[in-house]
């Protein structure tokens, strides 16, 4: 068995339909090009670009004192923990859930500190069409005010394992 050159004249020039479907995907790839650096500057989208290295050990000690100290009460054995408006408060994701749930007041601001132990994960804020990803060994620090009161389920976008489909949290917000 042997590989073969192809028949001379095999390739032939793009014609009709398929010249204009070549020059509408480079027009698509300049446009989007373009739209990179206006959405990063301009799109108020991006997270503060805030974040720190941390063994996952120091995160955990962080998340189990924040829950200690702020705990509330308890959804289905997960504890609802509140912060304090202006301070710090802590998510962590691990294989298959977030940890613990979050209590805030609407209109206050709080930095919400990101980070897993195991793998990468997703947050998804929903309805909320907020994205980031959580990396291990990341201490990621968004900054949030939130502008609604309600009950917001978080989600893992990010294939994680297994489990992956019932990795879900919540974050509260009360007037």
């Amino acid at each position: 068995m042997s590989i073969q050159s192809p028949a001379a004249g095999w390739l032939k020039a793009p014609t009709g339909n398929e010249r204009l479907w070549i020059g509408l995907a480079l027009v698509w790839c300049l446009v989007m090009s373009a739209m990179m650096p206006y959405w990063h500057f301009r799109g108020k989208q991006n997270s503060t670009g805030e974040s720190y290295s941390v063994r996952p050990a120091d995160f955990l000690q962080r998340v189990e004192r924040f829950v200690q100290t702020n705990k509330v009460g308890e959804e289905k054995g997960v504890p609802i923990v509140e912060g304090t408006p202006g301070g710090d408060i802590y998510l962590l994701a691990q294989m298959w859930r977030f940890y613990p749930i979050i209590k805030m007041k609407k209109g206050q601001t709080y930095r919400l500190h990101l980070s897993s132990p195991d793998l990468e994960h997703g947050f998804s804020l929903q309805p909320i069409n907020m994205n980031f990803q959580v990396l291990p060994g990341y201490d990621h620090v968004l900054t949030i005010t939130p502008t609604m009161s309600g009950d917001f389920p978080v989600i893992c976008n990010e294939f994680c394992g297994i489990g992956h489909h019932q990795m879900t949290g919540k974050l509260i917000v009360v007037d």
